[in-house]
């Protein structure tokens, strides 16, 4: 019995590993035999033309200023919600983290509806007989606002939510010896910060590095960034070769910021003297309350404004249709106009996403929990064995725990390294590759597999359920475990009935964060989806790319749904998540 069960566990603990090597490596070194396939003298040749520099160094400007203007927005919001307690923080809270599960193409499609060419502020002064056209704000402007809504909340939960934790007595002990608040700022708090809000600046960096769907919705067609160019190089012009060479340039890109993200995080959480979050915030007064009413009103435009003029303009039809509020968009969806023999109803299209998406919570949960468990197994015995060192240090047995111990930590964060390279890789990289390595004799036929999709997708969402999952496992005691053992449980017993109630919201969490991550993905489905089986994402862009105002109220239409879907997502991901996850 014992060791069918070792070999269950060890079969259990290779799956992961055997899902990255078939699924995310064997797509990557396709790309990479493809792009060296005549030698370095294609390579060379794509990376020295001017036009492939020139997206290259666009790249990193629009991710660099994207950053610098994330940061700007989200540092003092983060210092509000730091070190003040106010009424409606926790709705504000929750408020400002519902655009990170918000799909790219809704938040795309949102802020062409509140300040695009057709979006509420210019229908309404036109409507007032004033100027227009200054208000037009397009490409890469919009792109950054879209990119500060969609990681306002980084700054919030990385930076805020370890500012929450300094001790407060550090700063009263400069302004003792007589600093002021501002040398008090720069020489005692934002040294502490610095970590934190270094990582908070990769993490950012590295989403609006590999954006694509804020990009090509709003940033018109002369805007390209290597995940566009990428996309058009594959999709438009098919050429291959040079989307492989400017896939690899990501991926090295990508993963070096991943690397440094990695230490600086370590760097934040080095233990230091913290306070809990209660014990640190105080209630505001005198200017602190035009501070924290400024915050709020922010979060309520920048965050909540977009999604509601988005489910406002979809509910203003044509002009001659049911008047200035009408469901004529929404009536629109389920009818083929044009008499097309290859018309895709919406219907069917979110037929197909909830499917894919619950195909991919399954596959993310089948493989992300043994790979939780995985990481979570030498950490969990190492943080309940305190007294165990303490006796091995007097009796000097320490230095040989260390030097058997670092071997399991070096493999614990290799592994975890290795989980979570998907999140730094581009979806349209994933979809190119995948392309590409079904191009092998005997493995097209997965083309038109439904596993497709799912499985790309779980790529994607593996990150969010070891991450969701993590605080959960080294939080367990072992000593229940060894109860339940002592009163004849087996091993599948006990971990049903005593581990599994522990760490279900957590796994609720991830499960909630795969579906909606599938719910939402785009770039890689753009690329390998069916035109007969589109997703809703899919479907939004195809609407957007048709002319007239029926395809684009219908965009919005789409939009809308996708997005109160997701949203109800988030609802249930925040009523689930135990407090101290890592969400």
């Amino acid at each position: 019995m014992r060791a069918g069960l070792l070999v269950v566990g060890r079969l259990l603990a290779a799956l992961p590993l055997l899902y990255l090597a078939l699924c995310f490596f064997y797509p990557l070194l396709a790309i990479l035999r493809l792009s060296f396939a005549g030698g370095y003298a294609g390579p060379l040749r794509a990376l020295g033309a001017p036009y492939y520099l020139g997206v290259v160094g666009f790249t990193f400007v629009q991710a660099t200023l994207s950053t610098l203007l994330t940061l700007a927005v989200g540092l003092p919001g983060a210092y509000i919600f730091a070190r003040y307690s106010f009424p409606g923080k926790g709705l504000l809270q929750a408020v400002a983290g519902v655009p990170f599960v918000m799909p790219t193409v809704v938040v795309a499609v949102a802020f062409g509806a509140l300040l695009g060419p057709r979006g509420l502020l210019s229908q309404a002064l036109a409507a007032a007989g004033l100027p227009v056209a200054p208000l037009r704000v397009g490409g890469l402007w919009l792109v950054l606002l879209a990119h500060v809504f969609y990681n306002y909340t980084v700054v919030l939960r990385l930076v805020g939510g370890f500012w929450a934790s300094l001790d407060p007595r550090l700063e009263q002990a400069a302004a003792m010896l007589g600093a002021s608040r501002v040398r008090t700022l720069l020489h005692v708090t934002l040294p502490l910060l610095l970590p934190a809000v270094g990582a908070a600046a990769l993490l950012i960096f590295i989403f609006t590095f590999t954006s694509f769907g804020v990009i090509v919705i709003l940033g018109g067609p002369r805007m390209a960034t290597l995940e566009v160019e990428i996309y058009r190089q594959t999709a438009q012009l098919l050429r291959l070769d040079v989307a492989a060479t400017l896939a690899m340039v990501q991926i090295v890109c990508t993963l070096l910021l991943s690397l440094a993200y990695t230490r600086l995080a370590a760097r934040s959480a080095i233990p230091l003297e913290l306070q809990p979050r209660s014990a640190v915030a105080r209630r505001p007064r005198g200017v602190a309350r035009l501070l924290v009413g400024a915050n709020a009103l922010l979060i309520l435009l920048l965050l909540g404004g977009p999604l509601l003029a988005l489910a406002l303009r979809s509910l203003i039809g044509p002009p001659g249709e049911g008047g200035p509020l009408t469901l004529a968009y929404y009536t629109a969806l389920g009818e083929n106009r044009t008499g097309s023999a290859f018309f895709v109803p919406p219907t069917a299209a979110l037929a197909n996403s909830l499917r894919i998406a619950s195909t991919t919570m399954v596959i993310a949960l089948l493989v992300g929990v043994p790979a939780a468990y995985l990481l979570a197994a030498p950490g969990s015995q190492q943080a309940h064995a305190p007294e165990q060192q303490s006796w091995n240090s007097h009796n000097g047995q320490g230095g040989r725990d260390r030097r058997r111990s670092a071997w399991p930590m070096a493999r614990v964060a290799v592994l975890d390294a290795l989980f979570m390279l998907p999140l730094g890789t581009s979806a349209a990289t994933l979809g190119l590759g995948y392309l590409v390595a079904l191009s092998t004799p005997g493995l097209g036929w997965l083309r038109t597999s439904p596993w497709l999709l799912p499985l790309l997708h779980s790529l994607v969402a593996l990150p969010f359920v070891v991450r969701a999952l993590l605080p959960a496992l080294r939080a367990r005691s072992p000593r229940q475990r060894e109860a339940a053992a002592m009163l004849g449980a087996t091993p599948l017993q006990a971990w049903l009935r005593v581990e599994l109630p522990q760490i279900a919201p957590a796994l609720a969490v991830g499960a909630i964060f795969a579906f909606t991550v599938s719910l939402g993905e785009f770039g890689a489905t753009l690329l390998l989806t069916r035109p007969d089986q589109p997703t809703l994402p899919v479907m939004i862009f195809r609407f957007l790319g048709q002319p007239g105002a029926l395809n684009y109220g219908q965009a919005l239409a789409l939009s809308t749904i996708l997005m109160l879907t997701t949203a109800l997502g988030f609802v249930l991901l925040e009523r689930v998540r135990p407090p101290g996850g890592e969400f």
